[in-house]
């Protein structure tokens, strides 16, 4: 055998034993003559000792070991010397003598230490991520997702549902973001693609009865990267049948709080039951459709305040049927012509032209207030709440530009000024989300969430479906979307009718979804689900700044995999047996 114990749970109960271990070389340290070595594996890591004077051979061997060697240790337990003992490792009262040493492996020097958690540019962590899982930071971030979603599956189980693994390659039904294809080697011309999630097999088990379903599901984006995104990812799939939306926000809720009970014990949850509010509601106060309500910093709507004022940028906003939002920050009268520049280039970026404002120093003061009467003035302010050493922000767009630019800002003005509580959680749920969106670029009524999702009202939806609101609702959790879901259509009617809406043709519906239009006719029953981001969940459980940090393997920034060096180039034949011609980019 290779070993008896593991490097984490030889103890002073062990004084006298002989033992066996094996790990890697954490740390060497030389005390005249007398060798000290940290020896490690996944579960801790055990001090062990060579004497010259007991066992010279273990001595002379030790001469050649290095950081990283693979060693098994033979050995004799005993306590260390009083004042010696490290409070700091469970193994930290004991130390084991050696009686026999073999090197299993020698290794090279690594490219950055293992030992200490120093920062290393990620690219050279991404080539050798098998050193990098080494370390300390990776392996509690992969110990961490593994006990959480084994406490997922668990719980998931006691509550009568099945996991159901459902297929990888699928047929292309575009709905979303864009797919990674897969050629057909049997079907020239013909792909599979990537599931961008198991929307519509799960919808199509609770057709075949399964009617508690949930499954830890590989999901596939071939989208931009960001540091919430990958192109590969990992998400919690559940699906109920005969249930409504508080059916399925109980049921998660529950979930979450026994998480973070037992996974983040540190961080408080600001509100148990978890608040509620309206995608409106949501937009309207805090200019987001994912909320942090750590910091109480709400917006305000100021549209029939300034709709007649001078200001040619409000007046012509609210005439061309926009809207005008102020953000009152308490003490904002200190920010300096950097910081609001850099507050305008936030609002920018979500499509505001700029980003007036207004410092109250005794008076008000902006390029602004000329065009506005005092009492104009006192109204925004009583409004807004606004007094002396404030600041107020101002959007003027259409109702969405002028919400997210503002919003954003906001987060900005949150973070410059330290308001944010580390300290807490806090979730919410956003619900009640429009049916459908304007998709400027191709001139088209879109889905907010996919074109599956059901209608609140039904009577609505026949007299004005295109501003009809949905079921869907979204868990929020400081800022970040981790969940979202809906309750779905299961009746061929109104599926149709939502098809029309988007300008699907029938021939194309079928094409696309007979699948599920032909599975609605034999008795689809009433279902709804949710999907949570696990990656994005652990992220948040971790406090690491990107899920690249709880990922064992991710890509980079640019989805690259730096360690196997994909994507990369195929043989001709291979390709060629795929029916493939690979039309190389010119370079300049």
């Amino acid at each position: 055998m290779y070993r008896t114990h593991t490097c984490g749970e030889v103890t002073d109960k062990n004084d006298g034993e002989n033992v066996i271990l094996a790990g890697w070389v954490h740390r060497r340290r030389d005390h005249g003559g007398v060798i000290f070595i940290d020896l490690r594996d996944r579960y801790g890591v055990t001090q062990i000792v060579s004497d010259p004077i007991g066992y010279s051979e273990a001595h002379d061997i030790l001469n050649d070991v290095r950081s990283e060697f693979v060693l098994q240790v033979t050995g004799i337990v005993r306590k260390r010397p009083d004042g010696n003992d490290n409070p700091n490792m469970a193994t930290g009262k004991i130390e084991v003598v050696i009686t026999k040493i073999e090197i299993l492996n020698a290794s090279k020097t690594p490219p950055f230490e293992i030992d200490q958690e120093k920062d290393v540019n990620e690219e050279l962590r991404l080539t050798y991520r098998y050193l990098d899982l080494r370390r300390d930071r990776l392996k509690n971030n992969m110990m961490l997702r593994h006990k959480v979603i084994k406490h997922m599956r668990d719980y998931f189980e006691k509550e009568n549902f099945v996991e159901v693994e459902t297929p990888i390659l699928i047929k292309g039904t575009p709905e979303g973001s864009r797919e990674y294809l897969v050629p057909s080697r049997l079907y020239h011309g013909n792909f599979y693609v990537l599931p961008q999630s198991p929307q519509q097999l799960k919808q199509l088990l609770m057709v075949a009865g399964f009617d508690r379903y949930f499954q830890i599901a590989r999901c596939f984006r071939d989208e931009d990267q960001r540091g919430d995104r990958q192109p590969e990812f990992t998400q919690l799939d559940i699906e109920m049948s005969f249930i409504d939306e508080n059916d399925i926000m109980s049921l998660n809720e529950k979930l979450m709080i026994e998480l973070v009970e037992k996974f983040v014990p540190n961080k408080k949850i600001l509100k148990k039951p978890f608040p509620v509010m309206t995608y409106e509601e949501a937009m309207n106060t805090y200019g987001v459709d994912k909320p942090d309500i750590r910091y109480d910093i709400p917006l305000s709507d100021v549209t029939n305040l300034v709709s007649d004022s001078e200001f040619g940028v409000f007046k012509d906003a609210v005439k061309n049927g926009g809207i005008v939002k102020a953000l009152r920050v308490e003490g904002g009268s200190k920010f300096t012509r950097k910081e609001i520049d850099e507050f305008t280039e936030v609002a920018k970026i979500y499509g505001a032209k700029g980003l007036s404002y207004i410092i109250i120093d005794k008076e008000p003061k902006s390029s602004i207030v000329k065009f506005f009467k005092k009492e104009e003035l006192d109204a925004i302010f009583e409004r807004c709440g606004a007094k002396d050493g404030d600041a107020v922000f101002f959007a003027a767009d259409k109702f969405k530009i002028a919400c997210e630019s503002l919003g954003h800002v906001r987060i900005s003005v949150a973070q410059k000024m330290g308001l944010i509580d580390e300290n807490v959680f806090a979730f919410l749920w956003v619900k009640d989300f429009p049916m459908f969106e304007y998709d400027e670029e191709n001139k088209t009524l879109a889905a907010v969430h996919h074109p599956f999702t059901s209608p609140k009202d039904s009577d609505d939806f026949d007299k004005n479906p295109k501003d009809s609101l949905a079921k869907a609702y979204d868990i929020v959790l400081n800022g970040t979307e981790i969940g979202g879901g809906s309750i779905r259509i299961h009746d061929r009617k109104v599926q149709k009718k939502v098809f029309d809406i988007l300008q699907i043709e029938d021939e194309d519906s079928e094409r696309r979804f007979g699948h599920m239009l032909r599975a609605f006719e034999y008795g689809a029953p009433p279902h709804g689900g949710i999907a949570w981001g696990i990656d994005r969940l652990i992220m948040i459980f971790a406090n690491e700044p990107n899920i690249r940090e709880v990922i064992a393997f991710p890509k980079d920034q640019k989805a690259k995999d730096l360690m196997l060096g994909a994507p990369s180039e195929m043989p001709k034949k291979q390709t060629e047996e795929l029916g493939i011609k690979v039309v190389l980019e010119k370079k300049d």
